[in-house]
């Protein structure tokens, strides 16, 4: 019933697709965005309220007995300048949908209008959060603030993926994505004039020693079985040739899959860099700053996941994927309430659907709108009545 539903519903959301993708808003700047998904609610005859200021939060069955369960699509942009040759390319410079929020929009709202039509016939209640911010992972903890997910059973969000094939689907339990924080090294020394070493704590050299004693930390202190990176993505030190300089900036970021290791990584961070400034003669002040945590599937609710793709797919729409060390704020949705965070496949080259996520050439297969459309409403009933 709902893949049928659903495809007669395909033009909407297709068009929605690319209203969303020409206008694209980066976080907390979605008013637009924003606007529209309420009028579409409105249309609907599905009640809603803004929170978290850009952020939509719809209800269907509102206050009907049974389990509750929240979907969930994110809605704004990148800093990038598009660089495709389509009809409905961004028309706001520097500002593109180059990861697919503007499909999962449009796939939560072609899913609100058919589980709002057969609402009677759904065992429960359904909250819709079209969340603002994801890309600065703080949209989700703010939409929470006003509308947490009090007595809400379950979760489900998906994300459209250009590396697996349109017509497939990843649902597989256990960690998906990892964690993604970040840190910002200040290493101090005491400059001086570039003939003259002795007299000076060289700000550079210490910070080269400790980009590289960084990388000891995931080959030596954790096991090589564990998944796990820190990185440092920028060194800013110096001002000319023949200057020693008294400061250097490192900024990076760290991932795993692993709770108990994310916790660590800052003492570890801290104890290297204080260790390797004191051989230097420089001191570190190490910021570190928790972004997002691991999204973790739950293995009930991807046994469900599993048979919500079967029954729109057949057993060939199961795709196993290997998990992702890119980072998602649909990780404080599965902190509080067991869920799932699928993968539809959105790639195919013969369409130009095969760059990758944030690249300016980004595209999708738009067969993968209908997919994922349908996939959010029959999970959200499979999980319902189980």
């Amino acid at each position: 019933m709902i893949k049928k539903l659903i495809s007669e519903n395909k033009d909407y959301i297709i068009e929605m697709r690319r209203e969303f993708h020409k206008y694209p808003e980066q976080s907390f700047q979605e008013f637009r965005t924003s606007k529209r998904i309420a009028e579409e609610l409105a249309k609907f005859g599905i009640e809603f309220k803004i929170v978290a200021k850009t952020g939509v939060v719809g209800f269907i069955n509102k206050g009907k007995k049974g389990k509750k369960i929240a979907l969930r699509a994110d809605m704004d942009a990148l800093e990038v300048q598009e660089c495709n040759d389509l009809e409905f390319c961004s028309v706001n410079k520097g500002v593109m949908h180059a990861c697919g929020h503007d499909g999962h929009t449009a796939m939560l709202l072609g899913a609100a209008k058919v589980l709002n039509e057969i609402k009677d016939e759904i065992d429960g209640e359904i909250k819709l959060y079209f969340q603002p911010a994801e890309e600065i992972a703080q949209g989700a903890l703010k939409m929470f603030e006003e509308e947490p997910l009090t007595g809400i059973d379950g979760c489900f969000g998906i994300h459209l993926w250009s590396d697996v094939p349109c017509g497939k689907v990843s649902v597989e339990a256990g960690p998906r994505m990892a964690s993604a924080d970040l840190f910002e090294i200040v290493i101090t020394g005491k400059g001086g004039h570039g003939s003259l070493p002795h007299q000076t704590v060289d700000a550079v050299v210490t910070a080269s020693a400790l980009v590289m004693n960084l990388q000891s930390i995931v080959s030596r202190e954790i096991s090589p079985l564990e998944s796990s990176v820190v990185t440092v993505g920028s060194f800013n030190s110096g001002t000319r040739f023949n200057v020693i300089a008294n400061q250097a900036v490192l900024k990076g970021t760290t991932r795993t899959f692993n709770p108990e290791i994310r916790n660590n990584f800052e003492n570890i961070l801290k104890r290297v860099t204080k260790g390797t400034c004191d051989t230097y003669r420089a001191t570190g002040e190490v910021k570190y700053t928790f972004g997002t945590a691991p999204s973790i599937n739950d293995e009930r609710c991807s046994e469900i996941a599993a048979q919500s793709v079967k029954t729109l797919l057949g057993d060939d729409g199961i795709i196993k994927m290997e998990k992702i060390t890119g980072g998602e704020d649909f990780c404080y949705f599965l902190q509080q309430v067991p869920g799932v965070l699928a993968f539809v496949g959105a790639g195919n080259p013969e369409k130009g659907a095969h760059y990758p996520h944030h690249h300016e050439k980004f595209s999708i297969d738009e067969d993968c709108l209908e997919i994922g459309a349908a996939l959010y409403a029959q999970y959200a009933i499979d999980f319902l009545k189980n």
